[in-house]
């Protein structure tokens, strides 16, 4: 199923793939598809190459009006093509079967009407599960796709859907078919075609693009969905992402329809296919949602949509340049959130959300170069981490910083004028930029893109008698294994109290940074003011520290912060010293208990719980963890009886107290607000937070297998499905953890969305005790898990199963023995389980840092 850098350059040598014809007959039964291609390509003559094609059953292979011997040439993953000629016309008929792992396509059956719905997800390596492909990204070509489906359904794909024309009975139940003719696509890479189907309903809109085109706009979702969806909020986003792409990029966008389709057991938040993205149905919202998650889904459509043009209209040639399409995405996405719509604090959630991401990422033992060594195709399927996506973007935002933002655009503008639809390398975008910024970008490159490794940078202050700074210093400092000293934009902020007792900055300089220590004296002579921030605005790629003023001043008044943004940098500080072991987890829970309350960033709040939970389950002194986690929820729960009714905050902390509870009245409460007694003032309990509440007592041993089976009864829909699941595998008995580990481990026909809340609620525990004889089952069945699951499905019970709440020396040790055996059998899997376990080397330092 692999497929190498170096086997992908040799056959992009020898091709020039012209069009794909692909036939689709979806009316043929549960299991399997019948798909019928045409490829047209030239080819050097004589030579030999092959397709790929992952095949239930192949029927025909046919090169150039020559049958080939099926058996002979076709694997199952790849077909042989030998004796090529010049102009090469190959057609191969094959079976190939649905998935129910979010790879391909993806078959779902709604539980709440029965109806069947489809849709594909092709990146990395899977458009070679719907049909024969040259699967590279460089191999562009055009696509045309004729499908065959029941007649009641709608089929989307990147072209404009045209009128079906009826094909006679279903061949499975007599049912009414149709066939869709699409017409050919732009040039493209496989991995953003697409083909959705099934009875989705849909919103249609219309924009207007720049060169006066007229964009047909279409919102989809399943029926019993639809009635959820707020598309006229989407469509405001799009047109907004659109006004601002099309002038930034100074050019219109490229596609003849944009199609935003909500799909079911998606893996990602969303796929960027030309003109008919994808994105995780749990963006149709049911009940009430945190406001940071209507930002983030706010994103993530504007993510999607800059993919049209980095990405789709000009594309990587390999999978060693993913970062930059991400990266760049993930940054564009946040500035248009920032200057194009209501979300103008998009800076303060990327600084909390995405680089915190990238600051964990970057600290593993499995960091790597931004742009990073991609040798196949399981090298990239890991890369899509950290690096990649959050840390490339921090770097471009610094890079903007450096050279300007309308510098950085006019070389955008060049580069999409000479590459559009074709495929490039890092260095022709850099190439650009260096002519629209006229600063040299090699050196940066150098030290920025092809080094891991994150930096901290320190303040190094001096005053006199009578509080005037007399030297000012700010030192970097890099880890022993990645000792880069890396060139820093970044601005210096002073924060004073005003009349009002707020915090606000009375002093701003910007600067470059560079080498271990650089002296500001454009500071010395000032007063010294109550807090100094290094990296104001959040301009660099670093990790900060304090000094030990204006940390003290940090700990009394961070919620006196006027602004959210330096707050957040403050917090972020604070938790990675936290994580680092240099300063005790149980100050940190303090820090945010004392001060959340009063933050009124949505994301902020999310993600400062998120950092909380993470702290009292692996990073307290283990003798105090029981203790500290009950305060902690008392604490939530006031925090939650304090808000505004109706707010934000009121949600948030309802939420993070159920997940919290444990002791008796605790999980009376819990319990009382399920039943519709004592609920807040202002509390909506929607279907959704019922769950949550329900968990909660399962967890606790305070309901059961009844109780979860009543409230699928109240709500039996693919989403009370997954959460009933997540409840039954988390009884906190031997036996429900028992069950959950067969159907996660032994069995091998769960669905991917099953399995991934299966896995979630099997490591809720009060008593860790439940899950201590599955860590030696999970080291015994990981190379069977690794050789016979998809890549999605193993990833999740790697990651997943990994016994992360055993955070002892005993499970480090039967790690260290895994890996010792594993060798370099699978890098990609011993990657993942080397990043499992720096979870517990690092929540044992810091750990010792607690006590």
């Amino acid at each position: 199923m692999n497929l190498t850098r170096d086997e992908a350059r040799t056959r992009a040598d020898l091709l020039t793939v012209h069009s794909y014809d692909v036939t689709l007959d979806l009316t043929r039964g549960e299991r399997v598809f019948r798909s019928t291609t045409v490829v047209s390509f030239d080819a050097e003559q004589g030579a030999s190459t092959f397709i790929d094609a992952v095949t239930d059953t192949v029927h025909r292979v046919e090169l150039n009006g020559v049958p080939l011997e099926t058996a002979e040439v076709s694997d199952g993953v790849r077909i042989q093509l030998p004796s090529l000629a010049a102009a090469n016309r190959l057609v191969i008929e094959a079976d190939m079967p649905y998935m129910n792992t979010g790879e391909g396509l993806h078959r779902f059956t709604d539980p709440v009407d029965g109806e069947v719905y489809l849709y594909t997800q092709f990146e990395v390596p899977d458009s070679r599960r719907v049909f024969a492909v040259f699967e590279q990204p460089d191999l562009k070509s055009t696509f045309r796709f004729t499908v065959t489906a029941p007649s009641h359904w709608d089929v989307i794909s990147n072209s404009a859907t045209p009128e079906p024309v009826q094909a006679g009975a279903d061949g499975t139940d007599g049912a009414a078919a149709s066939t869709w003719a699409f017409e050919p696509t732009p040039v493209m890479s496989s991995y953003v075609t697409a083909l959705i189907a099934g009875p989705y309903q849909s919103v249609r809109s219309e924009l207007t693009s720049s060169d006066g085109r007229t964009i047909p706009l279409g919102v989809f979702a399943r029926k019993s969905l639809m009635q959820y969806m707020d598309a006229e909020n989407i469509f405001d986003l799009t047109r907004q992402g659109f006004a601002f792409y099309e002038e930034q990029f100074g050019a219109p966008y490229p596609f003849e329809k944009y199609d935003q389709l909500f799909v079911p057991e998606f893996n990602a938040g969303a796929m960027e296919n030309a003109g008919a993205v994808t994105f995780v149905e749990t963006y149709v919202f049911r009940g009430r949602v945190p406001d940071a998650t209507v930002e983030r889904r706010a994103i993530t459509i504007l993510h999607e949509l800059a993919h049209m043009w980095f990405g789709d209209l000009v594309t990587m040639r390999w999978w060693n340049d993913l970062w930059l399409n991400e990266s760049f995405a993930e940054f564009m996405s946040t500035l248009a959130a920032a200057e194009a719509t209501e979300f103008e604090q998009a800076w303060t959630t990327f600084a909390i959300l995405e680089k915190g991401w990238a600051y964990r990422q970057d600290q593993l033992p499995s960091t790597h170069p931004i742009v990073a060594q991609i040798n196949d195709l399981e090298d990239v399927q890991v890369n899509f981490d950290g690096i990649t996506y959050a840390k490339g973007a921090s770097v471009l935002k610094q890079l903007v910083a450096w050279v300007g933002q309308e510098e950085f655009m006019q070389g955008v503008r060049q580069y999409f004028a000479k590459h559009s639809w074709k495929n490039t390398e890092l260095v022709d975008l850099l190439s650009e930029l260096e002519g629209s910024s006229g600063r040299d970008l090699k050196a940066w490159s150098g030290l920025w893109l092809e080094t891991a490794g994150v930096n901290t940078l320190r303040p190094e202050i001096g005053t006199d008698d009578d509080g005037l700074i007399s030297a000012f210093t700010i030192v970097q400092t890099a880890v022993e294994e990645f000792p880069t000293i890396r060139p820093h934009r970044l601005a210096v902020g002073f924060y004073d109290h005003d009349d009002d007792g707020a915090l606000v900055r009375v002093h701003r300089l910007e600067l470059d940074v560079d080498g271990e220590r650089t002296e500001v004296p454009d500071l010395v002579g000032r007063r010294r003011p109550a807090l100094v921030l290094l990296n104001d605005d959040d301009l660099a790629y670093a990790k900060i520290r304090l000094d030990p003023a204006s940390l003290r001043t940090s700990v009394r008044h961070v919620k006196d912060f006027k602004d959210s943004l330096p707050r957040t940098l403050v917090l972020a500080s604070a938790w990675d010293a936290a994580r680092d072991g240099e300063t005790p987890a149980r100050d940190y829970v303090e820090l945010v208990l004392q001060n959340i309350g009063a933050e009124s960033d949505s994301s902020v709040v999310l993600v400062l719980l998120r950092q909380l939970a993470s702290t009292l389950a692996f990073y307290v002194n283990p003798e105090d963890r029981e203790a500290m986690g009950e305060a902690a929820a008392d604490s939530l729960q006031e925090l939650a009886l304090a808000a505004a009714a109706g707010s934000d905050a009121q949600l948030q902390f309802t939420r993070a107290f159920s997940s919290h509870a444990r002791t008796a009245p605790q999980l009376d409460a819990v319990a009382a607000m399920l039943a519709g007694d004592r609920v807040p003032e202002g509390l909506t309990v929607d279907q959704d937070l019922r769950w949550e509440l329900l968990t909660s007592l399962v967890t606790g041993g305070r309901a059961g297998a009844a109780e979860i089976d009543a409230e699928l009864a109240r709500d039996s829909t693919a989403t009370g499905e997954l959460a009933a699941a997540a409840a039954r595998a988390a009884l906190p008995t031997a036996e429900g953890k028992e069950a959950a580990w067969t159907a996660i481990v032994d069995a091998t026909d769960l669905p991917n969305a099953t399995q991934r809340a299966m896995i979630s609620g099997f490591g809720r525990v009060h008593d860790r005790a439940l899950l201590e004889p599955y860590v030696e089952r999970y080291f015994a069945s990981l190379r069977q898990v690794w050789a016979t699951r998809t890549h999605e499905i193993a990833q999740q019970i790697v990651v997943g199963l990994y016994p992360s709440l055993q955070t002892t020396q005993e499970t480090l040790d039967r790690t260290d023995a895994f890996l010792a055996d594993l060798g370099s059998e699978a890098p990609s899997l011993r990657r993942l389980v080397l990043e499992s376990r720096d979870g517990i080397v690092r929540a044992l330092r810091a750990q010792a840092a607690d006590r």
